[in-house]
């Protein structure tokens, strides 16, 4: 039976609650957790893409989708068809294995990530068994009911049994950037999507107030599945993978004028053209780095499990590296460079002397309202408990970004109270009157009295909140529009003491050459004394208001001088991070709140906390289990570990392998044979390749993470280059003691030449995985182990059956003594010129 065969909701925007209860099997006290279980089963995960096994097998076959391997496979088909069968088996099963190897690898760096992400799963209140639980977002089904309030991701698509002042980010969908007001009712079943106005979409996010919702299409079924269904939405491309690609569009330049090169050429001096065409390809696939797809996933998930246990949880593989590269961190204060735990100083009428009423009313609106509360609420019940009283809540104005204060409405004796709290100028915004302790004045009479006491407690360093409130003689329901005429009642301060190691950390970061610029919707006051507090003694300060009246040109110029942005508004936060990576910046935005996503997603690096709403973790890319500068900066050092050692093997797979494939292209075209066999040249490919898998474990030099490091394809080429003719140089000085003083014949010189060109690569790696002298350098254990495995391997190789039947055969004990000899010369020229090339690129900066 289908799915939509068993729920018959295609329009259910346009069907009555009773109906769609009555079709679902369910009712407002919610669904029971067997049912949920059985309905689980019976709808599968609500998934937008399912996770099924199948996925084992096209992760196997995505390693065999490289046009050069196959090609070599076609062509190794193709030789046993001409009667080469041995060959055609030695070549599958060397790409076989170099497939399988990468393979094995991808497939532990998903595993390992799929098991960071639970530690940041995304869950919604459900009503189930007759109360509210957290269940994943997988877990949901049709016929639960769900409670969602502002912060919170909508986990299907569903339709408004009950709301509040309820606005949702449904940009996502209709490409509208204003939230949309959602309420009950029934809508026409032809209605386009924006204007079903009852229903809530798989998705979006609730920006303010709160909801009560019945789930009725979870999967692909809902809005946003059939989008995904039909459109394949690429990630945002990072700076790290943008760099991967030049690098690779270089490479397939080189390999494709070697190939044709060295085909044409062996071509024309009547050499077999199968056998031209084989080497060719292996010469192509000794070029490429095969395993650099392996490479760069083992790479980021051992970073990527290093960072868990530094509390890092990363969701985006490819930000490690760009976490790595961030120069500039933009950041709230609240919880990053304070406690995060506010604490209430005091309750203040306007005349700036403790107000008991001011406290009651302040208890009242921060202990009633329903929705999201926020540290602020929490320090106000807190300290102003023994202010509870039973209060009956009939109406509530959700905080919005927009306002900026917050209304309930309750019954008291007297009749109808809404209490209003904000930030001060909000709040004072919609008061005519004050009450002072002679009286009710009216507003205009102490305005300036007012402004200039917020002044001197926000000098002080606290946080000011406005109350205010109005009576009304009857119990109806509030709005927005009754925000008016109301009484200012006083201040309520707060503050959150800046974090112990916070100066220290700071000095930590900005020596790693990380700046960090502060962006809060506090005053300009308040900012400006906690950048002294922090340090900066004389900070750049500029304002929302006047970031508005600032050009995009302007702001271009402006943005790197400013270390604080103060009373920002969300959308100026993201005009922000835009701008600094306009001007050059690799910028990382840490967040926690509902405002903050659209900030998230524009950074380089978008980073959360496990506390954060769920909007924000969404639109991260790193989250933090623990909200504290000094975790993400061993984060940070962790992303540029991981790319010292990203780079490491494209310097080795750009040098060792670039000279010694040149060099074996220009040897076939003097020699009468072919200086190594294609099976030859894809064995070494493979043994020179095994050694570097470690790579990811090796240990990495404190100059590699003492500075943002990013890529440099002219670096890479010059790299290339100068590396690459070195180690021609010493090959043909091996091609030199081979034919002319060991007078080498075909089977000699190929083995030969096997042993040298092995064993020197796994000499180079050594000496190029880092820019100090390498014996002051120590390797980790598991890239020394390994290269000591195919050393070993190469030299025992042509003695055995399986080395005579790749075409190798036992060498003179004098050819180990010339080996040795060249080998060394190779390493001590390589470490001068080492040593040489990065004192020119260092004086070229």
């Amino acid at each position: 039976m289908s799915y939509q065969s068993q729920l018959n909701t295609e329009s259910f925007w346009s069907s009555s609650v009773e109906d769609l209860f009555s079709q679902l099997s369910c009712n407002r006290d919610g669904l029971s957790s067997e049912d949920a279980a059985y309905r689980l089963k019976q709808y599968g995960p609500n998934l937008v893409k399912d996770n099924n096994r199948t996925s084992l097998l096209l992760l196997f076959l995505r390693q065999f989708k490289s046009p050069i391997t196959i090609m070599l496979i076609t062509t190794a088909v193709l030789s046993a068809f001409l009667g080469d069968v041995s060959d055609m088996l030695i070549i599958l099963l060397i790409v076989f294995v170099s497939s399988y190897l990468s393979f094995w690898q991808e497939k532990g760096a998903n595993k390992a990530v799929q098991e960071l992400l639970k530690l940041v799963q995304l869950r919604f209140s459900v009503i189930r068994d007759g109360c509210k639980q957290e269940v994943p977002f997988e877990a949901a089904v049709p016929g639960d009911i769900v409670q969602l309030t502002a912060g919170d991701i909508i986990p299907a698509d569903c339709l408004l049994l009950d709301s509040n002042e309820l606005f949702v980010d449904e940009a996502t969908f209709t490409g509208e950037s204003f939230p949309v007001e959602k309420r009950k009712g029934i809508v026409a079943a032809d209605a386009p999507l924006m204007k079903r106005l009852n229903t809530l979409f798989m998705g979006s996010s609730v920006v303010s107030g709160k909801a009560t919702a019945l789930v009725i299409h979870t999967r692909v079924y809902t809005e946003f599945g059939k989008i995904a269904a039909n459109l394949q939405i690429a990630a945002v491309e990072t700076d790290f993978e943008k760099g991967i690609r030049r690098f690779g569009y270089l490479l397939m330049e080189l390999t494709l004028l070697l190939v044709l090169s060295i085909f044409a050429i062996n071509v024309l001096l009547h050499k077999p053209a199968l056998d031209s065409f084989l080497f060719s390809l292996a010469l192509a696939v000794g070029l490429t780095p095969q395993l650099l797809p392996a490479i760069v996933s083992i790479n980021l998930s051992t970073g990527a499990s290093r960072m868990a246990a530094q509390k890092v949880v990363v969701k985006r593989l490819s930000s490690i590296e760009n976490l790595g590269s961030m120069n500039v961190l933009c950041s709230d204060k609240t919880g990053t460079l304070t406690e995060g735990k506010v604490v209430l100083k005091e309750a203040l009428d306007a005349g700036g002397k403790t107000s008991q009423k001011a406290a009651q009313y302040a208890w009242m609106n921060a202990a009633l309202q329903q929705g999201f509360h926020n540290p602020i609420d929490e320090a106000i019940m807190t300290a102003f408990s023994e202010y509870r009283y039973n209060y009956k809540i009939i109406g509530e104005i959700p905080y919005d970004f927009i306002r900026k204060r917050l209304s309930v409405q309750v019954l008291d004796n007297d009749g109808s109270l809404m209490v209003t709290k904000g930030a001060f100028k909000n709040v004072l915004d919609c008061c005519n009157r004050v009450e002072t302790a002679e009286g009710i004045v009216p507003v205009d009479e102490l305005m300036q009295d007012l402004n200039h006491r917020f002044e001197v407690l926000s000098n002080e360093g606290a946080r000011i909140l406005g109350i205010s409130y109005r009576r009304f003689p009857t119990s109806s329901i509030v709005q927005k529009d009754d925000e008016v005429e109301m009484v200012f009642l006083g201040f309520i301060t707060f503050f959150d003491p800046l974090k112990g190691d916070i100066i220290e950390t700071l000095k930590k970061m900005n020596e790693s050459g990380v700046a960090l610029k502060v962006i809060t919707g506090d005053n300009a006051l308040i900012s400006a004394r906690m950048a002294e507090n922090i340090g900066l003694k004389s900070a750049a300060i500029l304002t929302g208001i006047e970031l508005r009246e600032i050009s995009d040109p302007a702001l271009l110029q402006r943005v790197r001088q400013v270390d604080v942005f103060a009373e920002m508004e969300p959308n100026q936060k993201e005009r922000i991070i835009r701008a600094l990576k306009r001007s050059g910046c690799v910028v990382g935005y840490m967040g926690d709140g509902i405002n903050d996503a659209s900030a998230l997603h524009v950074a380089d690096v978008g980073i959360s906390v496990d506390s954060a709403a769920d909007v924000a973790k969404q639109a991260a890319d790193i989250v933090l289990l623990k909200r504290d500068l000094g975790v993400l900066l061993n984060g940070i050092i962790e992303g540029r570990k991981t790319f010292a050692n990203t780079m490491k093997y494209i310097f080795i797979a750009t040098s060792a392998n670039f000279g010694n494939m040149f060099s074996m292209a220009g040897a076939s075209l003097f020699l009468r044979f072919l200086p190594l066999l294609p099976k030859q040249i894809l064995l070494t490919n493979l043994l020179t390749d095994f050694p570097e898998t470690a790579i990811a474990r090796d240990n990495v030099d404190p100059q590699s993470i003492k500075h943002p490091q990013r890529w440099n394809l002219s670096f890479i080429r010059k790299f290339m280059i100068v590396f690459g003719l070195l180690s021609s140089v010493f090959d043909y000085l091996t091609f030199g003691v081979l034919i002319f003083l060991l007078h080498a014949n075909e089977k000699e010189f190929q083995s030969g030449w096997f042993t040298e060109s092995v064993i020197s690569a796994v000499m180079v790696l050594l000496i190029v995985r880092t820019r100090l002298p390498f014996f002051k350098s120590r390797p980790g254990k598991l890239l020394t182990r390994a290269a000591i495995v195919i050393v070993l391997v190469v030299l025992i190789l042509p003695f055995t059956p399986v080395g005579l039947f790749l075409g190798f055969v036992p060498l003179p004990f004098s050819f180990y003594g010339w080996m040795l000899l060249i080998v060394m010369g190779y390493a001590a020229t390589a470490e001068y010129v080492k040593r040489r090339f990065y004192l020119k690129m260092t004086i070229r900066k």
